[in-house]
């Protein structure tokens, strides 16, 4: 999505003179603002130019704004988009229908302009924060984890960064399907929380990069008993995750690219540590840079690991 500023807003009523008032209201707050008065032209542009937010009034001409609702609801396409409903009805079993169609809000006409810009802007800033976490593990994504990241940096606070990857994942997915790997994604997410919350700080960070990738904020010296605990406790664990046959052989058959049978360990986890402890980092892009070499040398070791950046410079 754009920046909050500059997000498409589609405005759907049939009053032309309601639509020049909420076009000309947040255009001057910089939106882009698109309109329509019926039901084909507003699903033209939806489809055509997705719009972040919907404002949709209740009376329209062949559907009425509660049945468009609920239509954009069960489109996988625009399911995802904040609905704000426009009427000019008080009475609350309108507001309850609006709701139970699957609007995000309701707006009462006539309304105060100042509370339009603010409820839309409500709605662009929770849903770009719902797209910024992981949908399976519920933990901050990429651009949540680059915001606390830069954050760190600019308030020049000494941190540690973990850098959580899985080893013969992919074997994993490839032999038990991809939901069995959804349960391991969900219970590495769950043990690198647990760990978190009891062994480090009330202000430590955790996200999710994607797929097997995760990581976490601490401090020094929190690091070496909260890795040494994440890695026994999924030693003790990820082998629960294969069949009892699995688990007696210590390995699973799979298929390499020239299509031979190959054996692959049970999984294990390696974690890299990045820390402004003994060195200047400058930028969340040197981090990622020296956690990428780290993970590299780890997962060149046997087995669960953890390996820190020993160096000055």
């Amino acid at each position: 999505m754009q920046n909050i500023q500059s997000a498409k807003i589609l405005v759907v009523d049939d009053d032309r003179f309601m639509l020049r008032v909420i076009h000309d209201c947040l255009q001057k707050e910089g939106f882009l603002v698109e309109s329509a008065t019926d039901f084909n032209t507003a699903m033209d542009k939806i489809y055509h130019s997705t719009p972040d937010v919907i404002l949709l009034d209740v009376v329209l001409p062949k559907l009425n704004g509660y049945e468009i609702c609920r239509l954009l609801r069960n489109d996988t396409r625009t399911s995802h988009i904040p609905i704000i409903m426009l009427t000019s009805k008080v009475q609350v079993e309108d507001k309850v229908a609006g709701l139970e169609a699957g609007a995000d809000d309701y707006i009462t006409k006539p309304f105060d302009t100042l509370e339009l810009v603010a409820r839309v802007r409500t709605h662009l800033r929770r849903s770009k924060q719902e797209k910024s976490f992981n949908p399976l593990t519920g933990l901050p994504g990429n651009i949540l984890i680059e915001e606390e990241i830069k954050q760190r940096l600019k308030d020049e606070t000494v941190f540690a960064v973990l850098y959580l990857d899985l080893d013969n994942f992919k074997a994993y997915n490839d032999v038990y399907g991809f939901l069995k790997g959804d349960e391991v994604i969900k219970f590495v997410a769950h043990l690198l929380s647990k760990n978190i919350k009891e062994l480090g700080n009330y202000d430590d960070f955790i996200g999710h990069i994607g797929g097997d990738d995760f990581i976490a904020i601490t401090v020094p010296d929190k690091v070496d008993k909260i890795c040494k605990s994440i890695i026994c406790q999924f030693d003790s664990t990820i082998a629960l995750f294969y069949s009892a046959e699995d688990r007696r052989k210590g390995y699973i058959v799979t298929r390499d690219r020239i299509n031979q049978e190959i054996e692959i360990p049970l999984m294990t986890i390696s974690i890299a540590v990045v820390s402004n402890d003994k060195r200047f980092i400058d930028s969340h892009w040197q981090v990622a840079e020296i956690a990428a070499e780290m993970k590299k040398y780890a997962k060149s070791k046997p087995g669960s690991v953890y390996v820190k950046d020993r160096r000055n410079r």
